[in-house]
């Protein structure tokens, strides 16, 4: 797979990661099979794999995606060693919720505990702060996550479901190397909140999260007339389209779709070597816009 550098890290990765959540929340598939998906992804060059403390069922399975992506990396029979997992922390799950809570007790916790659950060994790769905190100014959040770096535990510091005066705010207590926000063709916020110019401009890697919509919405992307008729014309599944035409938007954007199944998996990865022309990313925003 061709690769990307990681911001002004000089980390190199594949052009498309992977979303690492389907395999540990509700619905979820037996740890074989995402032990399965997790090597399979790597075979075909993913070397980004997106997870959180919070993808598990509820606080008591908590670093559940954490783990087992250390299981798949230590089981791997081939090299991994290049492998950027990025995790994030700032959400608690009792009964299944998602609550935000970034009070420096929580993320002092809760980096210790992905640091463990990822090896222990070395500091994590990188660490996002997973959304903002209304009761608390991200300053304070953040002051954490810097203390965290000083003390070997987080290499690098990412922010996710942030504003672009947030992002600025972020910057200002600790250095940032990317923004993963929601980013779909049903949500195109990034575009005109200026979120994705930002991290375009000042070199940020931007990775969207959900990037199909969700899993309702993921399997009808053929249902979009103008996307199921350029998905005939190249041969190529919607899913796969839509993969191209966010790389194309920006070079600053880094996929991570997510997948429980290995024929889901290797259709989207298919997607690393599709690039579209300036008129069928047009053809596809006219789409997307009528939405």
């Amino acid at each position: 797979m061709e690769t990307i550098q990681l911001d002004k890290t000089g980390l190199r990765v594949g052009v498309i990661g992977f979303g690492a959540m389907q395999l540990s929340i509700q619905g979820r598939p037996e740890r074989a099979q995402a032990l399965a998906v997790l090597h399979r992804a790597l075979d075909l060059g993913v070397t980004f794999i997106d997870t959180a403390d919070a993808y598990c069922l509820d606080e008591t399975d908590k670093h559940h995606n954490e783990e087992l992506i250390r299981e798949a990396l230590a089981t791997y029979p081939g090299p991994a060693e290049a492998v950027v997992v990025a995790t994030k922390g700032g959400f608690m799950r009792p009964s299944g919720q998602w609550i935000r809570d970034s009070h420096p007790d929580h993320l002092r916790q809760a980096i210790r505990r992905s640091h463990e659950a990822l090896g222990g060994e070395r500091p994590i790769p990188l660490w996002q702060h997973h959304a903002p905190d209304p009761r608390l100014p991200v300053e304070v959040s953040l002051a954490v996550v810097k203390s965290a770096v000083e003390e070997g535990l987080i290499r690098y510091v990412g922010v996710s479901n942030y504003s672009v005066d947030e992002i600025r705010r972020a910057r200002r207590v600790i250095d940032i190397v990317s923004v993963q926000n929601q980013y779909n063709p049903w949500h195109r916020q990034p575009e005109r909140d200026g979120v994705l110019a930002y991290c375009e401009r000042e070199g940020l890697t931007f990775l969207p999260w959900s990037p199909f919509g969700g899993r309702g919405r993921a399997g009808r992307l053929g249902e979009i007339p103008a996307l199921a008729a350029m998905a005939r014309e190249k041969g190529r599944s919607p899913q796969q389209l839509v993969l191209a035409w966010m790389r194309a938007k920006s070079p600053c954007i880094l996929p991570i779709p997510g997948a429980s199944r290995l024929e889901t998996l290797e259709d989207c990865l298919a997607a690393a070597d599709l690039t579209l022309t300036p008129d069928e990313v047009a053809r596809l925003d006219a789409a997307f816009d009528a939405l």
